[in-house]
């Protein structure tokens, strides 16, 4: 069994996608666009020809999909969080950083009872991030 994560925004898949390649490394792995699918007269019918109806991207070891929902145009991301694992504090911060901007810090990074530096922020697209180095053994 695998889950993985598949992230709808609400037109703003492709700014995401870019951001996530500029300051996390993502690599596209696929991206297809509303207009180069085949006609049909399901959900996407009537969406926008230029907005990303599916997209597969890795970051470090994770592959998230994501697409701009052509059905919900309320996009609302609650009740979960994408954990970065990083391995220094400079990393942390880095990744933090880029992720803060044009976000909302809900926890800055600091030293936890179960991290060396821990902390939980909101990107800019609505994505709630922790970001954590693991427990030094």
């Amino acid at each position: 069994m695998y889950v993985q994560p598949y992230l709808f925004f609400n037109g703003r898949c492709e700014e995401a996608i870019h951001y996530y390649e500029k300051h996390l490394g993502a690599k596209v792995n696929a991206k297809m666009r509303y207009k180069e699918a085949p006609p049909s007269d399901g959900p996407g019918a009537n969406a926008n020809g230029e907005h990303i109806m599916y997209s597969n991207v890795t970051i470090g070891d994770t592959v998230l999909m994501a697409s701009d929902d052509c059905v919900n145009k309320e996009t609302k991301f609650q009740g979960f969080s994408l954990s970065l694992t990083v391995n220094s504090n400079a990393e942390a911060e880095r990744a933090f950083a880029a992720l803060a901007d044009g976000g909302q810090v809900h926890m800055p990074l600091s030293q936890t009872f179960f991290s060396p530096y821990f902390g939980m922020v909101v990107d800019r697209f609505g994505i709630s991030w922790m970001v954590i180095i693991p427990p030094q053994e």
